[in-house]
């Protein structure tokens, strides 16, 4: 017998002992509202964090505007407004998960999902966009706007970590409404369909091109098209086609595109003793002036010969500022950014990736930097800070004159930055932190190489997955023995690695193919098959399943020969 579907295990689900079964594939007509529900805003337990999430059974009729029920509150960076004035959630739902995770059995109950309206056979697959339903006899219409989109605020409530993305893999999320007639509504009230305007676009299916196959470019464009749809959603479809459609154009153009675009440095300003900042502007701005996202790294190739990855502090596609360190054992690239480097200079840029990937999963954020290990994640802070995510950072300095940027870390608040001034005595103790940090924390290090090397051993001592720490370097130690390798793909050639170069430097003086990013370990972009041979691994941008396989060739090193593909 073959395996039932998620669908199919959920269409037999009771709600309650001596309710009857509850067909969720069965066409919606008329349901009834169990339960109503509004709350205040509150912080999360253990966080910050500000969430209407935790709402309360409303007895009494009540009354519902364009804005939703009067006095509910929402969080509105993710939630309220228009169209998202209600959110209505299938209680039949809640024995299936009380089943998959019995570990929070008890969490899973009614109001669990912070829904306003709660209903028994209503569920996304029989509820449309654009539905228009006639509520009770006062007079209240509404109209299903889009999906619920879960974040990590689902992790805490259910103390289950990455469990956001089940809601949308198995299409229990819930559905928006916005109110199209003012009225009141109570608990009993009958629900109505009183107008289907896409019926072939059940909740369900939108949420299969919105999450679980996103390529398909066809239903993207269709889905754009949809007024109706919540401007969150309808967004995101609208995204995804202009990418599509800026990516063909790339590709057209980039073939006779050169791989260096020429920049002149338009601002130049001393930060701290030890730290300049540079503002970077393109001779020739791409149409597409994008901005770059947090965690981006600039690739910049200096006028001594050299070839430099730095971070972004922020910026676009078209103008962005890096912040640079004089390190005091220079290679060359610091040292000539601070002497030769002045307004009006020329430098060319290649390729803007991005570094830190997004962690949203998480609840809570902690960032420790050392120096100018700040440039790294000031953006992506100030992001997290101004969407109420729940992060610190912990910054590490010489002195107080040492800080780069402390108008925009004054701007975050003490609560969010915490300062260890060595010059006083102040220490930062990565034990400590790891030690107390939050249930469901995201890690995030960046900073001189001693303090890089504690975040790894305490991180691994202490058990935390991988995934959950993020090391982004700014240095790399890249010198060692000697070695030889052989590049199978390419007729066998073989090739000497000395004990100051990198293989990624002598790949690249011999074949094309090679791309590389942060060129410290980080990101993964340089990785090549390995085919044969030990290898010395450094970074951070594998996982520990790949290294049998693969290698970064920006960082690591073979012992004796190794055999290699690229």
């Amino acid at each position: 017998m073959a395996a039932q579907s998620i669908t199919e295990k959920l269409s037999h689900v009771r709600f309650g002992a001596s309710e009857p079964p509850v067909d969720l594939n069965a066409p919606f007509t008329t349901d009834r509202i169990l339960e109503v529900r509004s709350g205040k805003v509150k912080p999360m337990p253990g966080l910050t964090v500000l969430s209407g999430i935790d709402k309360s059974v409303r007895d009494e009729p009540v009354f519902v505007s364009r804005g939703g029920i009067v006095d509910d509150e929402h969080d509105y960076t993710f939630h309220g407004g228009p169209e998202k004035a209600l959110h209505g959630y299938c209680s039949s739902h809640y024995p299936a998960w009380q089943e998959e995770f019995p570990e929070a059995a008890e969490r899973f109950v009614p109001g669990g999902f912070g829904e306003n309206l709660v209903v028994a056979r209503m569920n996304e697959r029989n509820v449309c966009l654009g539905d228009v339903h006639a509520v009770g006899d006062a007079g209240l219409v509404l109209q299903v706007s889009l999906p619920r989109q879960p974040c990590f605020k689902l992790n805490h409530r259910f103390h289950l970590k990455n469990f956001a993305p089940h809601t949308w893999r198995t299409s229990r999320t819930g559905w928006y409404y916005r109110v199209l007639e003012d009225g009141y509504l109570k608990a009993g009230d009958e629900i109505r369909l009183v107008e289907r305007r896409y019926p072939q676009w059940t909740i369900e299916r939108v949420q299969e091109y919105l999450h679980r196959n996103q390529g398909d470019m066809e239903m993207n464009e269709e889905l754009a098209g949809i007024e109706e749809l919540g401007e969150e959603s309808r967004g995101m479809f609208r995204t995804r086609v202009a990418k599509a459609k800026a990516k063909a154009k790339k590709e057209l153009e980039s073939r006779d595109a050169p791989k260096w675009r020429d920049f002149a440095v338009v601002e130049k300003k001393k930060q701290t003793p030890r730290i300049m900042s540079f503002v970077l502007e393109a001779v020739k701005p791409l149409e597409d002036g994008r901005e770059l996202s947090a965690g981006s790294h600039a690739k910049i190739k200096l006028g001594n010969g050299l070839v430099r990855n730095y971070s972004v502090v922020k910026g676009d596609r078209n103008r962005f500022e890096l912040a640079i360190s004089l390190e005091e054992k220079s290679r060359g690239g610091s040292k000539y950014f601070h002497e030769a480097v002045e307004v009006g200079h020329p430098l060319q840029v290649g390729a803007l990736t991005t570094g830190i990937p997004a962690k949203s999963a998480a609840s809570h954020h902690i960032f420790v930097a050392g120096g100018v290990g700040i440039t790294a994640f000031l953006a992506l802070i100030e992001g997290y800070d101004a969407i109420n995510y729940s992060c610190v950072l912990h910054y590490a300095v010489r002195s107080a004159g040492e800080v780069p940027y402390r108008e925009r870390l004054e701007k975050l608040g003490n609560d969010k930055v915490i300062i260890y001034d060595r010059s006083k005595g102040e220490r930062l103790s990565i034990p400590d932190i790891v030690a107390n940090m939050p249930w469901n924390s995201q890690l995030y290090f960046c900073g001189p190489r001693r303090l890089m090397d504690e975040a790894a051993r305490v991180t691994r001592e202490k058990g935390i997955p991988e995934p959950e720490v993020h090391f982004e370097a700014f240095e790399a130690d890249v010198s060692g023995y000697p070695f030889e390798v052989v590049v199978a793909n390419k007729n066998n050639t073989m090739l000497k690695v000395g004990g100051e170069e990198t293989l990624l430097e002598v790949l690249k003086g011999h074949f094309d193919e090679v791309d590389s990013s942060c060129e410290v370990g980080n990101c993964a972009t340089c990785k090549i098959t390995l085919l044969e041979g030990d290898v010395e691994h450094r970074g951070t941008g594998l996982l520990p399943e790949e290294k049998a396989t693969s290698m970064l060739s920006c960082v690591s090193r073979g012992r004796g020969r190794i055999v290699v593909e690229i």
